[in-house]
């Protein structure tokens, strides 16, 4: 096992990671910004590092920063957390050449999986059902787009290659605003990722978001460890997750999540990864596959038992997988709520000081989050601030146990998204569950402020 880790990320995660370092006896070695010398896992530090100004390029994006904390601080492995750089393959490369572990997939499997024409391919082979699309990417010839789109039918949608978290993406319903679609997503991706390549895919007109979550180790053992539903969006960005998805039937379950074990297989996968299929009409279609933990992977851990950061940890030590699929129990229900530094309802930043914090509690209740009372929430970096996850031996407890926390929950200082979550959570569709990726946008177009 390790005996000294380096963290190079912020916010939630950083703490979140300094923990199971902590029940694993690992030292962590917490890196921050300058706008960051006032969180609690710098204050709660055994060893930090400062690693540049507030800009993320000029320090949570700045490899030989990180790299070179790593090596003043005698760290033996680099976790990176979510964003930021944990699904760049370069950095990972870079980690390995300059003698520390990459806590996460080996460089060629966030390749192959980052690219997400090259990760249909991968699933394609491996047997894991797509979305119908172009079999790679987009031609020039503006004659074989139309054909292509004509063969797959209307509406579809144009995503970029290198593309992720919402963004790169647009939606065509008709043969006439087809080629300048492809031409402006292709400038945009080409800003956004440095990689202009296009693909296009069948849109879904009522899908719902599914992701399984596995594990892998370097000893060629994989398991599932059931689903979330994350179809509660806006943009393309979650706002609330659970776990397991209501009313989708076990064996469609086990069926998909056997199949996201024997590609992981196939792969050569290692560490933490998620699946993210869009679901309808009973069917999975393969989206794309995350590389790394995810913000919503505490639904995941409560309703398994399983600690999905302790577990990347050891497999990147090269430990088999403590446990087997069978020994993996799905039991309850979880719910996480995003909570974010915005206007609950014109989602408007909203940094500033808090003057006062009051996390919820109470049987069932999870707090992830790095603020506190007089913290000052920066303006730079992602809004958001903390998640409260609940879990219930019902999905019905759960909803009780999270709206019970919702009010129990004081911020003062800034404005919050927590005003949505508690309207979300007594709203008669959700408490049906269900809901599509297409609901929230609906519903919020209905509530306007």
């Amino acid at each position: 096992m390790f005996k000294k880790i380096l963290v190079a990320n912020r916010g939630e995660i950083a703490l979140r990671i300094q923990r199971a370092c902590r029940e694993l006896g690992i030292k962590a070695v917490m890196v921050y910004s300058e706008a960051d010398r006032d969180a609690k896992y710098v204050k709660l530090a055994e060893e930090s590092v400062c690693i540049g100004p507030a800009a993320s390029a000029l320090s949570y994006l700045n490899m030989p920063a990180l790299i070179s904390a790593a090596e003043v601080t005698d760290a033996e492995a680099i976790h990176p957390g979510y964003g930021f750089l944990s699904e760049n393959a370069n950095f990972a490369e870079r980690v390995e050449q300059s003698g520390f572990q990459f806590i996460g997939p080996t460089p060629e499997s966030i390749r192959i999986m980052g690219d997400k024409v090259s990760a249909k391919q991968a699933m394609i082979k491996a047997g894991v059902p797509c979305v119908p699309g172009s079999e790679g990417e987009l031609p020039d010839d503006a004659m074989q787009i139309r054909g292509i789109a004509k063969k797959i039918g209307y509406p579809v949608i144009i995503k970029a290659a290198g593309g992720g978290g919402g963004r790169g993406m647009r939606v065509v319903h008709t043969e006439a605003a087809l080629i300048n679609a492809v031409q402006m997503t292709k400038a945009e991706a080409g800003a956004a990722f440095g990689n202009p390549a296009v693909y296009m895919e069948k849109f879904l007109q009522n899908p719902r978001h599914i992701e399984i979550q596995i594990l892998a180790d370097k000893h060629k053992n994989a398991v599932y460890l059931g689903e979330r539903d994350c179809s509660m969006q806006r943009r393309h960005q979650k706002i609330l997750e659970e776990a397991p998805a209501p009313g989708i039937p076990r064996k469609l379950i086990e069926k998909i999540g056997e199949r996201c074990v024997a590609a992981c297989k196939k792969i050569g996968y290692r560490g933490a990864g998620t699946f993210e299929f869009l679901f309808e009409n009973g069917e999975f279609y393969f989206i794309e596959m995350n590389t790394r933990v995810q913000v919503e992977h505490p639904v995941t851990e409560w309703i398994t038992g399983v600690d999905i950061v302790k577990t990347q940890i050891m497999v990147a030590a090269g430990e088999k997988l403590p446990f087997t699929q069978r020994q993996i129990e799905i039991r309850g229900h979880a719910i996480e709520c995003r909570i974010n530094a915005e206007d609950a309802y014109k989602f408007t930043p909203s940094p500033g000081r808090i003057t006062m914090w009051h996390p919820p509690g109470g049987p069932g209740v999870r707090v992830d989050s790095h603020v506190y009372t007089n913290y000052f929430v920066p303006p730079n970096y992602d809004s958001m601030i903390g998640k409260i996850i609940v879990h219930g031996d019902t999905r019905e407890q759960a909803m009780a146990r999270m709206r019970t926390a919702l009010a129990e929950t004081v911020v003062e200082g800034i404005s919050t998204n927590i005003p949505l979550h508690r309207e979300l959570m007594v709203d008669a569709k959700f408490m049906s569950g269900g809901t599509n990726i297409h609901y929230l946008e609906s519903w919020l177009e209905q509530h306007k402020r």
